[in-house]
């Protein structure tokens, strides 16, 4: 997708809508001094143009009982296989991140399980697909997440 064109208003758009996606569209447009008209047709903009993927409501994993969250990084012996293992990933709840990467893994996951017993289990039936072999990294606790850069752009837009 080519870079978008985004002006200071689209960027203060995008950083309240980012801090919280639930944020309405009025106190957004008095925040940012426009009507609430502009603010829904920049995020009517913004989401034709791709730039807003999604809204959603993020759910603490350990609320739902899985504690434990794993990256798995896959090696697999043959290219033919990519596109049968991430369909069979896709199918997997536990299974939330998937990504092609270059380096040592040819794909990482980011997997919740319950606990570590329920882990081995996923890691055990990864490894009957054949042809692949993991390596687990076990996450202890998230220290941080956060969305794309929109306040560098911001800055960036400014000079």
């Amino acid at each position: 997708m080519p870079k978008q064109q985004l002006d200071s208003l689209d960027l203060s758009i995008l950083t309240m809508l980012s801090d919280n996606a639930r944020k309405p569209y009025l106190e957004i447009s008095r925040e940012c001094g426009v009507s609430g008209a502009a603010v829904h047709q920049r995020i009517q903009r913004l989401t034709s143009n791709g730039v807003i993927l999604r809204s959603q409501c993020v759910i603490d994993p350990s609320a739902l009982g899985y504690d434990t969250c794993a990256f798995v990084g896959i090696i697999l012996n043959s290219p033919e296989q990519h596109e049968a293992i991430v369909e069979h990933f896709s199918e997997i709840p536990e299974v939330v991140e998937c990504y092609y990467t270059s380096g040592r893994y040819d794909l990482l996951i980011k997997v919740y399980a319950r606990n570590n017993q329920h882990l081995l289990q996923l890691l055990l039936d990864l490894q009957k697909l054949g042809g692949t072999r993991t390596e687990t990294i076990v996450s202890f606790r998230q220290v941080f997440e956060r969305q794309s850069p929109v306040l560098q752009a911001i800055k960036e837009v400014s000079r």
